[in-house]
């Protein structure tokens, strides 16, 4: 089976899962994520595949990570993600990604995150759930951080941290590729 059609399995089986243990309808799932029954239906019926935001929507509303919501396996304790079997959910011609490198369910969705943006080239999220955290290292370049229209310089070998209930771009305004490591706590729902 082709990596996509896995990833669009699971995507089924997962989203159905988790509305289901939380107790919401499809109308009530789609009113908390912003999107369409119509398109839970298809993503629940492994007709379509989604967007990353509407992915991290789904999430976001589910309470749980996109790691969870992609995984198709069971595993222990203790789980090595190989590098081959990252996903890469976001990618320009130009050659930037983001690439999902791990992520955990406890407290609440917990994702580790491998970005890499080219000079000129940005990727913008909605705001994200109240409590939501993002902390991340530039490793090398610039990163050009715009949180709630305010933006922020943050060089190789520096960090950031930012609640990210509010829109947020990630940008490389400089003249070579910005590579960072972004970690994405989401706080459990109730």
């Amino acid at each position: 089976m082709a990596d996509l059609d896995l990833l669009t399995q699971s995507l089924a089986r997962n989203v159905k899962r988790w509305r289901t243990e939380r107790g919401f309808t499809l109308d009530a799932l789609a009113g908390r994520a912003g999107v369409s029954r119509g398109m839970l239906i298809q993503i629940e019926q492994a007709r379509t595949n989604p967007s990353l935001g509407t992915v991290v929507k789904i999430g976001d509303a589910l309470g749980v990570s996109i790691t969870t919501l992609l995984d198709y396996e069971q595993g222990p304790k203790v789980r090595i993600v190989p590098a081959e079997q990252t996903v890469r959910l976001w990618h320009t011609d130009a050659g930037s990604y983001s690439r999902l490198l791990a992520g955990t369910e406890s407290p609440g969705p917990l994702e580790l995150w491998d970005w890499r943006l080219m000079p000129g080239e940005s990727s913008s999220s909605d705001p994200h759930p109240v409590g939501t955290v993002e902390l991340l290292h530039v490793t090398a370049g610039e990163l050009t951080l715009t949180v709630d229209g305010v933006e922020y310089r943050v060089p190789a070998g520096s960090s950031a941290s930012f609640e990210a209930a509010a829109p947020h771009t990630y940008g490389n305004t400089g003249t070579e590729p910005a590579e960072l490591v972004l970690a994405v706590s989401v706080p459990p729902v109730h």
